[in-house]
């Protein structure tokens, strides 16, 4: 879903990334500036031992029909990942609905329900039409599904999750992420469906690009 107009154009197929049945080894290897980006300018990596783990982020937005259709293909990819590689979510903020939804995420992580809700709310939106526009939308949603309704509001207006909002909305601009869902490789690359041409081909670029980043720059 593209920051511009929230809708995302997936490439042609035929990229040569030879992902036959779902397999991940690639028949080709991926081409800078086609399949993925490198970052002029790489962004800081938030990990207590960053030369120990490798960072992926995949940057996201509830609204956005593509990532509920990726989160199958990011599930079964991130439950494979090797040990030194740390993967964690960050929603976008490009603009009003999308803060808002920011503001969601890290109210229920805050709260400790993240895991339980998570996958609901996409389901929610893209599957049971349930509108989650509004933040009275949310709170009522969030009630019907078990969420202390009182906590959830207060740790939706709280100054920590206002914080992380903030640093949610300057990392994607760091990486330059003016679509999603897209997936950042330890402050040095990123690529999505609309540069590999499909969420299967979306990860098995990642997969190359994690072995890279292993390699001093």
């Amino acid at each position: 879903m593209q920051r511009r107009d929230f809708s995302l154009q997936l490439a042609a197929a035929g990229l040569g990334l030879g992902l036959a049945g779902g397999a991940r080894a690639q028949a080709v290897a991926p081409v800078e500036g086609q399949h993925y980006v490198r970052l002029a300018t790489p962004v800081a990596v938030a990990l207590p031992a960053a030369d120990k783990k490798i960072e992926v982020v995949e940057f996201f937005w509830y609204g956005c029909p593509h990532c509920f259709a990726f989160e199958p293909v990011l599930d079964n990819w991130t439950r494979k990942l090797p040990a030194d590689v740390a993967f964690r979510r960050v929603p976008v903020g490009f603009a009003v609905p999308h803060q808002l939804h920011q503001r969601v995420y890290y109210a229920l992580e805050e709260m400790g329900v993240l895991a339980a809700q998570h996958r609901r709310i996409f389901t929610a939106i893209h599957q049971q039409n349930v509108r989650l526009n509004t933040e009275a939308e949310i709170v009522a949603y969030m009630k019907g599904n078990g969420v202390d309704a009182a906590r959830f509001t207060e740790a939706l207006k709280s100054f920590g999750v206002s914080g992380k909002a903030a640093k949610a909305r300057a990392l994607s601009e760091a990486y330059k992420i003016d679509g999603v869902p897209a997936l950042g490789i330890h402050g040095r690359f990123y690529t999505s469906a609309s540069l590999s041409g499909s969420h299967e081909n979306t990860v098995a670029v990642a997969d190359v690009l994690i072995q890279r980043a292993r390699k001093p720059t």
